[in-house]
């Protein structure tokens, strides 16, 4: 597998509505090599954030990230080669007006042969059962099949690191079996924020990040039910701090 390290990693922005800027991630030190790392917290704790600095979208504010040693900043083009990035809303990165051309133009750089890249992206869309839908319009989708599409034209190109920003957020249930299905089959190392912690218990190693930090680091099982106690440690405390289980 390959290896997402994080050293020492800040992440902050300026915003309009304080001098000080606003720091999303804190210091945070990882090294991911499993093949399933799944990523856990409240919405606005830094999941996405974290997620975004392994292919360059987010560059740190202090620290470093590489991907099997390459630095996301100074080797983006390379990094971008390597590891493939499926947004939340798939309207983001579908730019063509039916799915198999979106997933063609995937393969175009790689694949100059029209035929080839054809073949190619009707393997893509057969893989995850898109085939029916591959010449209708992205707009007469359905939000999941919107998704899959997304999906399709990001494994289309065999990325080694496939990184996914809470895919399963617009999925019925079909689709959401059918994602934790093709997620477990494939080769690729996946890392993938997620608010549904039945595909985080599928993962190999869960990270639950809180406040821009990581509050947890291991097994899926005792990484959910930390976030459990978390949680209800929220509601409970709705106005103070937000702490740990197990902390005053």
């Amino acid at each position: 597998m390959p290896v997402v390290a994080f050293d020492q990693v800040t992440v902050a922005v300026e915003t309009d509505h304080s001098p000080t800027p606003k720091v999303l991630l804190d210091g945070v030190n990882l090294r991911l090599a499993e093949r399933r790392v799944g990523v856990i917290g409240a919405n606005g704790s830094g999941k996405s954030t974290l997620l975004r600095l392994v292919n360059g979208l987010v560059q740190p504010t202090a620290g470093k990230v590489a991907v099997d040693g390459d630095d996301t900043v100074r080797a983006v083009r390379k990094v971008r080669r390597s590891v493939g990035f499926v947004f939340t809303d798939p309207l983001s990165q579908l730019v063509m007006p039916t799915g198999r051309e979106d997933v063609e133009l995937s393969l175009r750089r790689s694949v100059r042969n029209g035929r080839e890249r054809q073949a190619l992206a009707d393997a893509a869309l057969h893989r995850l059962g898109l085939l029916p839908l591959a010449d209708q319009s992205i707009y007469e989708l359905s939000g999941g099949e919107r998704q899959l599409m997304a999906l399709a034209a990001v494994l289309a190109v065999e990325p080694a690191v496939l990184v996914l920003d809470e895919p399963s957020t617009l999925l019925d249930l079909r689709n959401r079996e059918l994602l934790g299905h093709t997620l477990a089959g494939l080769g690729q190392q996946v890392i993938m924020s997620t608010h549904d912690l039945e595909l985080a218990l599928d993962m190999d190693r869960v990270l639950v990040i809180e406040n821009g930090t990581v509050a947890f680091d291991g097994a899926p099982a005792d990484a959910v039910a930390f976030y459990r106690a978390l949680c209800l440690d929220a509601m409970r405390h709705p106005t103070g701090p937000v702490n740990g289980p197990g902390t005053p």
